[in-house]
């Protein structure tokens, strides 16, 4: 062979090294995080933001890649949970034989074929028509599950134990540790696969899609196929992350085929980031914290989410991912730290505010809601009486003094902030 012909046949393509310490730093951090969350039910917590991140990367599939706004996401994992349960079942009584560890697969491939079955009918659509026949989709399922109360059962839902079958090297899914690190490994190897799908032909061709419908078209390719394809693969890693729920907590009800359960990760999602592969993990875990850890400490909770995600949505529509991205953009180019003391004063100076009108709405919330049982309360370590002026008069000065402070702080914020990005443009621009 000719020095030529070997110079075009042997290619030598360099490591992408950051990429692999990417995925090596997540690993990491899966492994290690249970070591370092080790208190009371950090470990539930914990496996339950695992699922709600792969059921969140699966709905971005949609909504993020392919600008699909869908209703019904829980249509595919919570009937992928519901067979997995049934699963789960039938391995403990000895009918089939179906390890713990592979429950998951089941619940994905069910996701799958009711993506393939719902998705023929909804993908003929785009835009706001798909998006409400999701919503009718959602709303039959749910309906039926309290039709067929054999399958779904009933109000009450469908139960297990996951032990069951003989331990394997020790490993029973008893002890929680057990069930999380489950729950790691198929997070990790569903994202994985999901953030490879984005590499694909098909995943470059659901963002031109997603972009510009009208176009793909005139090149010849089919979008409604694209859409379909896509709605089947999110659907086989929805139901993945509903058998790993079903595993986590060892029943299934008909919630989970509910419009409110497609309603939350459509807030999670969005609140994360949809133009970001890694936004659905962000609002996972911000979500998670406020209806699981945050529902521990105030009635108030879904409160402080619908006024969060109105925050979101009008001042960083990019999601909570694009103000880290932009904020790792300074670093990058070396304009943060000019940045960073004002920005350090906006944040301190909203979170004193913040703190006001928490202490009005908890006092309002026990005022309203618990009256009956006395008008004082604790809060934040501090017993306060309701009913007297003094902790509202508090709270008044407190939003008063952080309102001011943030107006104050805001400008020479702004100003910072866009003569940094002014900077950043025009190195860009000489470099270019």
């Amino acid at each position: 062979m000719s020095a030529v012909t070997m110079s075009h046949t042997m290619k030598y393509k360099p490591m992408n090294l950051a990429r692999w310490l990417l995925w090596t730093s997540f690993a990491l951090i899966l492994i290690v995080a249970p070591l370092v969350f080790d208190k009371g039910a950090s470990l539930s917590v914990l496996s339950t933001m695992g699922t709600v991140m792969i059921f969140g990367l699966s709905y971005n599939m949609l909504l993020g890649q392919g600008g699909m706004l869908s209703f019904g996401h829980a249509v595919y994992s919570g009937l992928g949970a519901f067979f997995a349960i049934h699963a789960m079942n039938l391995a403990a009584a000895g009918t089939i034989w179906m390890p713990v560890t592979l429950v998951p697969l089941v619940g994905g491939l069910a996701g799958m074929f009711f993506g393939a079955l719902f998705g023929y009918v909804t993908t003929k659509k785009s835009g706001t028509t798909f998006a409400m026949i999701t919503l009718g989709i959602v709303e039959l399922v749910f309906a039926c599950s309290l039709m067929f109360p054999e399958f779904f059962g009933g109000e009450g839902g469908i139960t297990t134990n996951r032990v069951y079958g003989e331990p394997f090297l020790g490993i029973t899914f008893g002890p929680q540790i057990q069930v999380y690190y489950l729950i790691a490994f198929w997070l990790f190897i569903a994202t994985i696969g999901m953030y490879a799908f984005t590499q694909t032909p098909l995943g470059r061709i659901i963002n031109a899609v997603r972009d510009n419908p009208e176009r793909v078209e005139f090149i010849g390719y089919d979008t409604q196929w694209a859409r379909y394809l896509t709605l089947i693969l999110a659907g086989f890693f929805a139901g993945i992350s509903g058998g790993l729920s079903a595993i986590n907590f060892e029943i299934v009800t008909a919630e989970n085929v509910s419009a409110m359960r497609s309603g939350a990760i459509l807030l999670f999602t969005f609140i994360g980031g949809v133009g970001f592969f890694f936004g659905p993990m962000i609002g996972a875990i911000i979500g998670v914290f406020l209806t699981v850890l945050l529902s521990d400490f105030t009635k108030a909770w879904q409160l402080y989410l619908g006024v969060f995600f109105i925050v979101i949505v009008m001042y960083a529509p990019g999601g909570v991912a694009s103000i880290l991205m932009m904020n790792l953009r300074l670093v990058k180019f070396g304009k943060f730290k000019p940045v960073a003391p004002r920005l350090l004063a906006v944040c301190a100076t909203a979170a004193v505010a913040l703190l006001g009108v928490a202490v009005a709405i908890e006092m309002l919330y026990h005022l309203t809601l618990d009256s009956a049982n006395g008008t004082e309360m604790k809060l934040f370590g501090f017993l306060a009486d309701t009913a007297q002026p003094g902790p509202w008069l508090i709270a008044a000065i407190l939003f008063a003094l952080g309102a001011a402070g943030f107006w104050l702080a805001r400008k020479g914020f702004i100003q910072a902030w866009g003569q940094a990005n002014s900077d950043i443009e025009e190195l860009i621009r000489r470099q270019a």
